[in-house]
């Protein structure tokens, strides 16, 4: 078990952290998680889709991509008006991050000035702020860090060789150059990736292998368990075995251990026993709210009951009051009722 920060891991090593056996693989990570967090906190985030659907791209998991029939309907750049209501909504559910994301390719330049307004309003409520646009130039990424955004979320998604399995309208490199222009303007990075897309154990440990091998770990690390929706070319893709992604939790624990690691999509379909593990092998962040973008989220109320059951309590923020005898901030359980 190693604690260091390191940028040069080979896959091998890699997989040699998913072939321990289990409870020595979740000892290890539980080990460096607590040394660099307390892990009996989980920060918590909600995501709203600012604009739905119509995305240019071929992305075989999405529902928004316009190639593929799934029942998303297309909806135009919300107000700023309305971005704040739902992030008002967030605030007194107990979200100390509230995250934005818009089915574009890239953002068009004309949209800048309506996203960076939505950003200084969220931004003015105590919440911290992310958004997840597509890809950015530098420009884009100036002016999103000189509106107050925090973190820019943008995911490799899959390994560099299974890439081309899953997407044909970008390249893995644009992604690549996103991130830099991100972490040149100065924002912290939000990058992650799916798994249970038919990808293999090796191609897992090359998605975090590329991950931890950044120029600086990204601050969040979002692992989507694949939602299979109805149209999309993934819809009955073989289910990913669920102590395989405990263990692709846990390693991504071990090998970026100052790094918050999110459940992020899927979990609406883990029962309480899986999502205990994960916090066990070093998941500290989740998504909470009824809907991830266009899929189901567990209800809010149900995070509080499962937090209350497991003893966990959600991470401090500036703006943000916890309830010292529930864990709840605020009066969650009855906004969520």
């Amino acid at each position: 078990m190693t604690t260091e920060i390191r940028h040069d891991w080979r896959r091998e090593e890699i997989l040699a952290l998913f072939e321990l056996p289990f409870p020595e693989l979740l000892y290890q990570a539980a080990s460096v998680h607590r040394l660099h967090f307390d892990p009996a906190q989980v920060q918590v985030s909600t995501l709203l889709s600012i604009k739905t659907g119509g995305c240019p791209e071929d992305c075989a998991y999405c529902p928004q991509s316009q190639r593929y029939q799934t029942g998303v309907r297309v909806q135009k750049l919300m107000s700023t008006e309305d971005v704040l209501e739902n992030a008002r909504a967030a605030k007194a559910a107990g979200a100390s991050r509230f995250c934005m994301g818009a089915a574009w390719r890239s953002p068009k330049h004309r949209d800048m000035p309506k996203v960076a307004a939505m950003i200084r309003a969220v931004k003015a409520l105590g919440l911290e702020t992310c958004a997840t646009l597509g890809m950015l130039d530098r420009r884009q990424a100036q002016t999103l860090k000189e509106a107050g955004l925090d973190y820019y979320n943008h995911n490799l998604d899959t390994a560099p060789e299974f890439y081309e399995d899953i997407i044909h309208t970008r390249d893995y490199q644009e992604r690549l150059d996103t991130l830099k222009h991100v972490r040149d303007a100065g924002l912290r990075t939000c990058c992650g990736g799916i798994v249970g897309m038919g990808e293999s154990r090796v191609q897992r440990a090359g998605l975090l292998r590329t991950l931890a091998n950044l120029p600086a770990h990204p601050d969040s690390v979002p692992i989507n368990r694949l939602v299979q929706v109805s149209g999309t070319p993934l819809h009955g893709v073989a289910e990913l075995d669920p102590f395989e992604f405990v263990r692709t939790i846990a390693v991504a624990r071990l090998i970026m251990p100052r790094s918050m690691v999110r459940l992020s999509a899927g979990r609406e379909t883990m029962n309480d026993e899986l999502q205990a593990l994960c916090f066990i092998a070093g998941a500290n962040s989740i998504f909470h709210g009824d809907k991830l973008l266009t899929t189901a989220n567990p209800e809010a109320g149900y995070d509080w009951i499962l937090f209350g059951r497991l003893g966990l309590q959600p991470m401090p923020y500036a703006g943000v009051t916890v309830h010292a005898d529930i864990g709840c901030p605020g009066n969650a359980r009855d906004n969520a009722a």
